[in-house]
């Protein structure tokens, strides 16, 4: 009775390496960028608990001192990024960035981040 052989060859190992290779290099440059960005998010719901922050430059400071603690770089949200709109009657704060990671060659991802969070006001709540 003959046995016959099953499994992989060497030439479809290493196809299965590449694609495998391909998509870890890929994750290991957008991942970093996800986690900054579940810091931005940390440091808004930390904004959305306090009291008083509703004037926009205190409120820039602010969180700019909070994302410090968070790892956030500063070159990644700009003041202009962030903004403090009314919608029914109650400050919302909001931030909204875009971040472009060069990937291969003339290729690079864009990504586009948008959080905003209720602000409490000082008076009445």
């Amino acid at each position: 009775m003959k046995s016959r052989q099953s499994g992989i060859t060497l030439i479809g190992f290493v196809i299965m390496l590449a694609i495998v290779g391909f998509f870890a290099f890929m994750a290991m440059k957008l991942v970093p960028s996800y986690i900054e960005y579940m810091g931005v998010v940390k440091a808004l719901n930390q904004m959305s608990t306090e009291g008083g922050n509703t004037d926009l430059e205190q409120a820039r400071r602010q969180l700019a001192f909070k994302m410090s603690f968070q790892y956030v770089d500063d070159s990644t949200i700009k003041p202009k990024d962030v903004t403090i709109t009314n919608a029914s009657n109650s400050p919302v704060l909001k931030v909204s960035y875009d971040k472009v990671i060069p990937f291969i060659y003339n290729i690079a991802f864009l990504l586009h981040f948008e959080k905003s969070v209720p602000l409490k006001s000082a008076v009445g709540q």
